[in-house]
């Protein structure tokens, strides 16, 4: 493996909530990051993670996550949780991104993933987050900080 971290930002920008994880990087890009922690703005491109997740020891994952908690509840997931809540239809975006894991699986690899989710509360056409998710961003920078920082 290459680099240490990498924190990536799932999400469609143009529909509200749903783009919290870009969001969330815009942010993280803007701050002082430890020695080793790459950020990018992946959208909606899953297949384009696939390059990128083979060459990192540790895959932290930003995106908007339906688990019928309330509005902002931050959720830290893996994988493998997510495969076992499959039949709840948990996510947006998971599923696609566990298909781009397994091809890297295949292809030598990928580092340990852990997923940060957050349930939206609402999802349409709007380049703005919710008030509410909007105040969670502090919080989600906090759990990502936490990631990086126990590796």
């Amino acid at each position: 493996m290459g680099k240490k971290t990498i924190v990536i930002g799932i999400g469609n920008l143009i529909l509200k909530d749903e783009g919290v994880g870009v969001h969330a990087v815009r942010k993280l890009k803007a701050m002082e990051l430890p020695e080793g922690v790459e950020v990018i703005d992946c959208g909606t491109d899953i297949m384009g993670i696939l390059a990128v997740v083979q060459n990192f020891e540790r895959i932290i994952v930003i995106d908007a996550l339906k688990a019928g908690g309330e509005p902002g509840t931050i959720y830290r997931i893996t994988p493998e949780e997510v495969m076992q809540d499959y039949k709840r239809s948990l996510s947006l975006h998971e599923v696609d991104f566990l298909d781009v894991l397994g091809m890297a699986k295949q292809l030598g690899g990928h580092g340990e993933v852990v997923i940060i989710g957050v349930e939206p509360k609402e999802i349409s056409c709007s380049i703005d987050l919710t008030p509410e998710i909007e105040a969670k961003l502090p919080h989600i920078m906090d759990a990502v900080f936490s990631e990086i920082n126990v590796f």
